[in-house]
């Protein structure tokens, strides 16, 4: 079974996104480390640390931690699985030398964060190439991503996401993905996290168990599905190709609920981390709808 969790605010401090997630019954995290607006935020302080680590060990001694062996992990324990999304404002893509200085920097910076707090995955979007093509975008980014992998260790696996094609992104093509892996001087520390919504607004149709399995056959062969470490599920507002990223909750979107179904159930990923990242009020009630939800997919029962 998947381990099925969501993105949490770490409003007060990043030990409290635990709480948030006990609350929810969720079983893997995302985060941001810092906020995704600031190019420059603090660095983590002694006492985050210890607060963060010694909530993700109670966490994980709760009923919601199974024992498990997560691709990427490096272990098998009571494991909750954790991954931070890098900043919005990187883009390792960019034709302009001081944002991708900046963005270079940056990246450095979350990678050492995921490092001093034990995160195993950060999530990163592939990036804009701000109207000069897809293959400059890929190779600058490619390049950019090489420099901040030589000056970060090994610990932490990056995960290119899968995106939704708006404007000038990066990422919505499966073979974009695999240009990136194929050229980088450590392709040994790349994984991908597929966003459900994104791939169907990218054209990828999950809707049906049929073009579910189409569409994993074309990953599998343009990228291999053993790249696959954590998934976003997040139904989508706008139709397939739209090229939009609008997340809408489960089963309430243009995917549905049987396109859920199809990857719940595929004895390939039942041991991976799953989060939704889908809009909710203060007292969490969209998670908990969400997560019930997608659990009665996987015991076979739509609601």
């Amino acid at each position: 079974m998947p381990f099925l969790g969501a993105h949490e605010s770490v409003a007060g401090g990043l030990h409290l996104a635990f709480d948030r997630l006990e609350q929810v019954g969720g079983e893997a995290l995302q985060i941001f480390t810092r906020n995704q607006r600031q190019w420059h935020p603090q660095p983590l302080t002694a006492d985050e640390i210890s607060l963060f680590q010694a909530a993700w060990s109670k966490a994980e001694s709760l009923p919601v931690g199974r024992s498990s062996s997560i691709p990427g992990a490096s272990d098998t324990r009571a494991f909750l699985p954790v991954a931070s999304h890098a900043s919005y404002l990187i883009n390792l893509a960019s034709g302009k030398q001081e944002l991708t200085e900046k963005s270079i920097a940056a990246f450095i910076a979350e990678i050492q964060r995921c490092e001093q707090l034990g995160i195993p995955f950060v999530v990163i979007h592939p990036g804009s190439h701000g109207g000069d093509g897809v293959a400059a975008g890929l190779v600058r980014f490619t390049r950019a991503l090489d420099q901040v992998m030589a000056a970060t260790g090994p610990e932490v696996t990056v995960l290119l996401e899968t995106t939704a094609g708006q404007g000038t992104s990066l990422g919505s093509r499966f073979e974009e993905l695999a240009f990136i892996i194929e050229h980088s001087q450590v392709p040994e520390r790349l994984g991908v996290c597929v966003d459900t919504c994104h791939i169907f607004a990218a054209g990828y149709d999950i809707r049906t168990l049929p073009a579910y399995c189409r569409t994993m056959e074309e990953f599998e062969r343009l990228v291999g599905v053993e790249r696959i470490k954590f998934f976003h599920l997040n139904d989508s507002k706008k139709e397939l190709g739209s090229r939009v990223d609008r997340h809408e909750h489960i089963g309430q979107g243009a995917i549905g609920l049987t396109g859920f179904a199809g990857l719940l159930n595929d004895p390939r990923f039942a041991d991976h981390p799953m989060t939704i990242e889908t809009e909710k009020g203060a007292d969490l009630q969209e998670d908990r709808d969400n997560l019930r939800v997608l659990r009665r997919l996987i015991e076979g029962r739509h609601e």
